[in-house]
């Protein structure tokens, strides 16, 4: 699952990328960049 790293500022593939239910209900996965170690965020479903 590819994501957004703000750190980054590019996109790359996620590491231990998990789906998970936000407060308002809808889905997303996150995963930690694998160059610089931050969170990644991407908001729909897997």
């Amino acid at each position: 699952m590819q994501g957004y790293c703000v750190k980054c500022r590019t996109k790359r593939e996620m590491k231990d990328a998990r789906s998970i239910t936000m407060k308002n209900g809808r889905p997303a996965t996150q995963g930690i960049c694998p160059v610089c170690a931050t969170k990644m965020f991407k908001i729909g479903k897997a």
